[in-house]
């Protein structure tokens, strides 16, 4: 499922309030009705449509309940500025994922190997602060995206400068192909092809065969 798919289906309060409830434990559905203080039809509406987009499971236990646990990590991202509204969704990486690949980064990815409890729990600790100041860079950059586009746009007398921002965004993002630009940027193809051109006169992009990447 698309983000776009998956911000409409969060939006609903009482799915919401499921998930919250399934990130403690595991529930049957008369324990999620008397929770959340609606049917057990109305509940059991809800976990189809988060079953169908994948972010719930089921299980049957020796009684015969049916137990509704979250199936998977998922993080889901809304970016709202002057310059771009867009939703994104990203699961965890696999564990062989090599941090060292990540550029602007430096990350000590080592952690506890004998798996006491104590052990564990520090290594929690650390890793939630990770998570703390990752989120903060991630906030630093968004500004500065902003304040450099809006210095872009400053910079473009002929009112473009949103145009060509946005078109180097998605080249520095992997789209290649004027194509490719335009789709992600919501722009007419010939718009597109027009303003790489400009730009390519600028020495800012540089065209190989059909493909376009920042000079």
């Amino acid at each position: 499922m698309d983000s776009a798919a998956l911000l409409d289906l969060l939006g609903n309060a009482n799915r919401r309030r499921i998930l919250r409830l399934l990130a403690h434990k595991p529930c049957y559905v008369t324990e999620i009705s008397e929770y959340l203080s609606v049917s057990p039809k109305a509940v059991i509406d809800h976990l189809k449509k988060l079953e169908d987009a994948g972010l719930v499971e089921s299980r049957t236990d020796d009684q015969r309940r049916k137990y509704f646990s979250i199936a998977r990590n998922l993080r889901l991202e809304v970016r709202v500025s002057p310059y771009e509204f867009g939703t994104k969704s990203a699961y965890p990486a696999s564990p062989s994922f090599d941090m060292s690949t990540c550029r602007h980064l430096t990350i000590d990815v080592g952690g506890s190997d004998d798996g006491s409890l104590k052990d564990l729990t520090r290594e929690l600790q650390r890793l939630e602060q990770l998570a703390n100041e990752l989120s903060l860079a991630q906030r630093w950059v968004q500004g500065r995206v902003t304040d450099v586009r809006d210095r872009i746009d400053e910079n473009v007398e002929n009112g473009d400068g949103r145009l060509y921002a946005e078109i180097v965004s998605a080249l520095a993002n992997g789209h290649r192909s004027a194509e490719a630009v335009a789709r992600e940027i919501e722009a007419p193809p010939e718009m597109v092809e027009e303003a790489l051109q400009r730009l390519e006169r600028q020495d800012i992009v540089e065209r190989n065969d059909d493909r376009w990447e920042l000079s």
